[in-house]
């Protein structure tokens, strides 16, 4: 059996980086390298086309009335800017006091590389197990996933009969407490252009007599709140799904306090819509945002200029029963009703997801309509992660997005067990990633247990 620590750091050491051209061959070594290791504990392994880069597809086979779990993981990285701001390079990994630093330590290598550790120890341990297992591990999930959906359409072949997903792309508020997803929020993500006249103008010839871009699109954006944080467009809260007594049950017991979490973040203050809490609001309300907002001379010094265009990047994040399509209308109703007038608009739609929700055996009044083998995976993953991590763990929504899981539950039918694996301390997507190696051991012999015991009962 491999050394999972020592198949990090070379996982690692490959940058793969899928937003970026220039990094095609840290792609590749870190698709080959993922794809040697499910060889080399017994996998067939193919590397699947797409119309950008490949998906892994690691498959043992087995009688069709075993078990059959399906393992998604991705092969792909952030950018590493900016680097100024690293330790250490970010695809020279370090080990810094019990943490593994790099680009893609937590996000997402370090997680799948203990799915496949815990999978080896598993088939080391019990080579005859009855259990199918295929693994799916994408090489676009920092880009939007955009063609993992085309991938699921073309080859339900490949992935036929498999009774759940499993993965760990969600986090877990501490080294001690486990966290099993039980949500996800959807996204809907656009740029809003506003434009006057054909190219920037002199200020001091031109101004005071013409709507400056920059101007107008600051008021439409400051239309879309209301002064205490709620967002302020017609219909926008419509569809949201109420919460769960049992949910809001099991957000306390992680004992979050709003002080300890500013102190962490660095803030003053929150700005949370009336009657939630801070914890509540990231995971059962929808949002929002601006991401980027810019327009004229953006340089040292001065440019006195009035510009003849003005961008914002909006990202708006949905709970389940919103859907991508309506929330684009609503949105899109008011943003073309608040447009100032005399200023040209340009709405223009990126990418979306689905939110995601599944209800676990045993933790609500109505019982979900779940296959056996879901069920028996849960009580499986309750029942190792207490053993493991000496507390019962909690099922909690995120306030992140994992499109490809709505993808999945709608093309194959399948939900999912998220187990969280990354901390807030990992840095996901900035400088100085790093993953917890404690937790990585942890989370291999969480694996195994929980896949012995699906297969075993």
């Amino acid at each position: 059996m491999f050394d999972p620590v020592a198949k990090l750091k070379e996982y690692v050491s490959h940058p793969s980086v899928s937003a970026d051209p220039a990094f095609a061959e840290g792609m590749k070594g870190a698709r080959e390298l993922a794809g040697g290791l499910l060889r080399e504990i017994g996998f067939a392994v193919d590397y699947v086309p797409t119309a950008g880069h490949p998906v892994i597809v690691a498959k043992r086979t087995g009688d069709p009335s075993w078990p059959h779990v399906i393992i998604y993981g991705h092969y792909d990285v952030q950018p590493p800017d900016p680097l100024e701001l690293w330790t250490t390079p970010p695809f020279e990994p370090v080990e810094r006091a019990g943490r593994l630093y790099g680009r893609g330590t937590a996000d997402n290598k370090g997680p799948l590389m203990a799915h496949i550790a815990g999978v080896g120890r598993l088939l080391e341990s019990d080579p005859q197990i009855p259990l199918r297992i295929t693994f799916v591990i994408e090489g676009e999930e920092e880009i939007g996933s955009k063609h993992f959906k085309d991938f699921l359409r073309d080859h339900k072949d490949r992935l036929a009969g498999a009774d759940f997903v499993f993965l760990s792309d969600t986090g877990i508020p501490n080294p001690d407490q486990m966290v099993i997803t039980v949500g996800l929020r959807g996204m809907v993500c656009f740029e809003i252009e506003l434009s006057n006249a054909r190219t920037d103008l002199h200020s001091g010839m031109n101004g005071g007599v013409l709507l400056n871009p920059i101007q107008g699109l600051a008021e439409l954006c400051a239309s879309l709140h209301t002064p205490d944080g709620r967002v302020n467009i017609p219909g926008f809260y419509a569809d949201v799904k109420e919460v769960e007594p049992w949910e809001r049950e099991q957000l306390v017991k992680l004992g979050l306090k709003e002080k300890d979490y500013a102190e962490f973040l660095g803030i003053e203050r929150f700005h949370t819509p009336p009657g939630y809490t801070p914890f509540e609001a990231i995971r059962f309300l929808p949002t929002l945002e601006f991401n980027g907002f810019g327009g004229g001379y953006q340089g040292e010094g001065t440019k006195t200029v009035i510009p003849s265009k003005a961008r914002v990047k909006i990202s708006c994040r949905l709970v389940p029963n919103q859907t991508p399509e309506r929330m684009k209308e609503v949105i899109f109703k008011a943003i073309r009703e608040r447009a100032p007038k005399g200023l040209k608009l340009k709405i223009t739609d990126q990418h979306d997801a689905m939110p995601y929700v599944v209800v676990p055996p045993d933790r609500s009044n109505t019982p979900p309509d779940q296959s056996p083998v879901l069920a028996r995976a849960f009580r499986a993953t309750h029942q190792a992660a207490t053993e493991i991590w000496g507390r019962e763990p909690l099922y909690l929504r995120e306030g992140g997005s994992v499109g490809l899981i709505a993808d999945l539950k709608k093309e194959l039918n399948l939900d999912a067990i998220m187990l969280g694996l990354f901390l807030p301390q990992d840095n996901l997507h900035a400088p100085d990633e790093s993953f917890d190696l404690a937790v990585m051991h942890k989370g291999i012999e969480t694996v195994q247990r929980i896949l012995h015991r699906v297969a075993r009962g």
